[in-house]
């Protein structure tokens, strides 16, 4: 009876270490898989940052002036090359597009306040172009500084 005593207890033992290596192991192979999931995740962010550097990199090269090369025709019939700086312009300055819409708008106002619907229509252009030129002069002066 002893014997069988001692042989459940070191069954009981045993038993109860390989259930304590089996939860060690799952609990290594929870952190293994959590710390791949951290690695992808870190992965992605790594890939984006990438990716905005090289879109602003793209938008920098992009604004930088290029660079026009003009050929002289000089009187002995050779050519002379030279460069210039020029900036790449795109559509109307904020001076130019306030000049138009003041123009719009003052000469019709003129129109429609004078007696004599030409002279007023004239008239108010010509102020209201100075006064819209005036604004959008104002407007690029804040855009350089930015």
């Amino acid at each position: 009876m002893k014997g069988l005593y001692i042989l459940l207890a070191v069954i009981l033992l045993t038993s109860c270490q390989n259930q304590n290596k089996e939860d060690i192991n799952k609990a290594k192979q929870a952190s293994i898989d959590s710390m791949k999931v951290e690695i992808n995740k870190q992965r992605v962010i790594d890939s984006m940052k990438t990716e905005m550097a090289k879109i602003k990199e793209e938008q920098k090269i992009e604004s930088e002036k290029e660079k026009v090369v003009v050929v002289h025709q000089q009187a002995n019939g050779t050519a002379a090359a030279t460069t210039a700086a020029a900036a790449k312009k795109k559509g109307w300055s904020s001076a130019a597009k306030g000049a138009v819409i003041g123009a719009g708008v003052g000469a019709a106002t003129g129109a429609i306040v004078s007696k004599k619907k030409g002279q007023g229509a004239i008239i108010g252009g010509l102020a209201g172009a100075g006064v819209g030129a005036g604004t959008g002069a104002i407007i690029d002066s804040k855009k350089k500084k930015e």
